[in-house]
């Protein structure tokens, strides 16, 4: 285990540890990833990941809820929690010398969370409110249809926070049967960084997670996706005074080489994007698009975004129409932007500061001791940690022929969801 290098083994019970020594500041961070999200989810049962993520904070026999919060503040910590399409992750970030408490808190709640029932009723109400409240959001509303339309078989089809019908029906059961079947060492990735000895960490590790039983074996729920062959649409009327554009195109997974390419591409034509989910970025200005529609006055905002994800998921468009317009004028410009980056190849100058930007937005979201814990676990979720640690090297590669090619590849018509919302 060397003081710079990334150490990762395998548990008996099947456990992913992941550790990597940094000594900057005396801070530690420990993440547990699961590898369950929303695609993991059949009808009736959407939005289970979710919820499973908020019960997860309602205690264990060790750890009562509202113990856990008041010990983790009086240690001086940060925790939390995230659920997306992939992954459920849990994480805290503290001084060095307190992140014991963070090892055993998140191996007791992987093995003994309880899920009192009415808890399981209070984050009822507490879930159905917040999916409430999306729902008197536009563009909330644009794209759970673009996502429906998209994805016709996929689990990406639905929101993480699943479908109101389901939300009001599941029961504690089926969350209990969920929790059990998904958070099981052998589905799970634990990540550690920060200051602390590898070798004692891993010792510690031992004591506490290796006790955990070995889950049952688990079957992805995922069925592929079977190649779009037309462009589809779909429209939204609301009460929103403002129209809103969103065009999304299938893209590739993560681990797949075109990624790359894809991520020139995204910071040509939308900005570079950030896929922390600790946000952060930069100006697009100088993207193709904000300049072809927001300079030009037609949108009010434009921007895109790219995610990295296991199975292939979308490049998406957005836009706010700026009043006096229309949005047939604005996918008009759209289109004759794509038209151009399908028709020309980009020039190298344009593709080198594309790469800069991008790489410069990706130096910064790795800057702390809780966001390289972040990227870790979550390339190891998408592909391996080494898709992490070799992604500027991936980037540096990419060449305006590649661009071209999967420009060709991915943003044809046919492979593409157009959504408008229409304020009646």
């Amino acid at each position: 285990m060397g003081k710079n290098s990334v150490f990762k083994t395998k548990l008996k019970n099947g456990l992913t540890v992941i550790l990597k020594e940094a000594h900057t500041t005396p801070v530690t961070t420990w993440w547990v990833w699961y590898r369950v999200g929303s695609r993991n989810e059949r009808t009736g049962l959407t939005g289970a990941s979710h919820w499973v993520e908020h019960m997860m904070f309602k205690g264990t026999k060790q750890f009562p809820a509202g113990v856990l919060d008041k010990a983790v503040s009086r240690d001086g910590g940060a925790w939390n929690a995230m659920t997306y399409v992939d992954w459920t992750t849990y994480f805290e970030t503290m001084p060095a010398d307190k992140i014991d408490l963070s090892l055993r808190l998140e191996a007791d709640r992987m093995a003994h969370s309880l899920f009192p029932p009415k808890e399981v009723e209070s984050e009822r109400t507490v879930i159905i409110s917040e999916r409430e409240g999306h729902e008197n959001e536009p563009t909330f509303q644009l794209n759970e249809l673009m996502h429906k339309a998209a994805f016709t078989v996929h689990g990406y089809h639905h929101e993480t926070i699943g479908d109101m019908a389901d939300l009001h029906t599941m029961t504690r059961d089926d969350l209990y049967a969920h929790y059990r079947t998904y958070y099981a060492p052998n589905n799970a990735i634990a990540v550690g960084v920060g200051d602390f000895d590898a070798k004692k960490m891993l010792k510690r590790i031992k004591e506490l997670y290796e006790g955990i039983p070995r889950g049952l074996p688990i079957k992805p729920f995922a069925r592929p996706e079977p190649p779009q062959k037309g462009e589809r649409r779909v429209m939204v009327e609301g009460e929103d005074k403002a129209a809103y554009l969103e065009v999304a195109y299938h893209a590739p997974a993560a681990a797949d080489p075109d990624f790359y390419p894809m991520v020139a591409l995204e910071s040509i034509l939308a900005g570079a994007g950030s896929f922390n989910m600790f946000g952060g970025g930069t100006s697009n200005k100088s993207s193709r698009l904000y300049k072809a529609l927001v300079e030009t006055e037609l949108a009010a905002g434009a921007g895109g975004g790219l995610m990295a994800s296991v199975d292939p998921y979308l490049f998406s468009i957005a836009a706010t129409v700026r009043q006096g317009h229309t949005l047939a004028e604005v996918e008009k410009a759209l289109d004759a932007e794509i038209d151009r980056v399908l028709n020309e190849p980009v020039s190298e100058a344009e593709l080198a500061k594309a790469l800069k930007q991008a790489k410069a937005m990706f130096a910064f979201s790795a800057e702390s001791v809780s966001n390289l814990g972040f990227w870790y676990g979550f390339s190891e979720i998408i592909d391996s940690y080494e898709w992490f640690e070799n992604y500027l090297d991936r980037l540096t590669q990419v060449t305006v022929a590649d661009v071209h090619r999967v420009a060709q590849k991915y943003l044809a018509r046919s492979n593409r969801t157009v959504g408008w919302y229409q304020p009646k």
